[in-house]
């Protein structure tokens, strides 16, 4: 079984949120895959677990909080019979140092200052497993990175993302199926252009 793990906080004062956007890839991956996600308190989160491309997959929000996200996916990890971290899990968050939209599927890495990443990292004891980053880009002003992750979307990018977001589960379904390599080689472009208004 492969699990992907979308990050964010829980409550719907934050569901709308850039820090969110793990959360909503992984709520369309389910739709796609007809994978329905339920209340799963030995996850402490939403959790399903179905076929992608007929391969097993299991998928989870963590309701732990961001930064305690780590609690959530070690409790899963230790329960689900998952192979190797190194190429069954998963992990969609957003990233500040990415252009709004862009995707970015790494094999491994250190946490680049994301909180969430950092505690799966700290709990499981390594970060040699697949990631796929979201760019929400960085505030053009004053704002402080921690208020503006926690802001809702630009209307211009809110009405962006149904496709980028459908974009993140296509690359995380081809991290689960084709292979974290093959995935990188189709998927860590640019989006493309949106099409002529009018």
């Amino acid at each position: 079984m492969r699990l992907v793990v979308g990050l964010g906080n829980p409550g719907p004062e934050y569901a709308d949120t850039r820090h969110n956007v793990g959360f909503r890839v992984v709520e369309r991956l389910a739709e796609r895959h007809g994978i329905r996600l339920r209340r799963e308190r030995r996850f402490a989160g939403l959790f399903g677990d179905g076929l992608a491309n007929g391969v097993a997959v299991a998928l989870l929000e963590p309701h732990t909080w961001m930064n305690l996200s780590g609690q959530a996916v070690l409790a899963a990890v230790d329960a689900l019979p998952i192979g190797d971290l190194a190429s069954d899990l998963v992990v969609v968050y957003d990233d500040l140092d990415l252009p709004f939209g862009r995707l970015r599927v790494r094999p491994g890495g250190g946490a680049g200052g994301h909180n969430g990443l950092a505690d799966i990292q700290e709990r499981l004891g390594r970060n040699d497993f697949p990631r796929l980053r979201f760019g929400v880009g960085r505030p053009l002003d004053a704002t402080d990175t921690a208020d503006w992750v926690l802001q809702a979307f630009a209307p211009d990018e809110e009405a962006a993302l149904p496709d980028l977001l459908m974009r993140a589960v296509q690359a995380a379904t081809a991290a689960l199926c084709d292979g974290i390599e093959a995935a990188m080689n189709a998927w860590n472009g640019d989006p493309p252009p949106p099409p002529p208004a009018g």
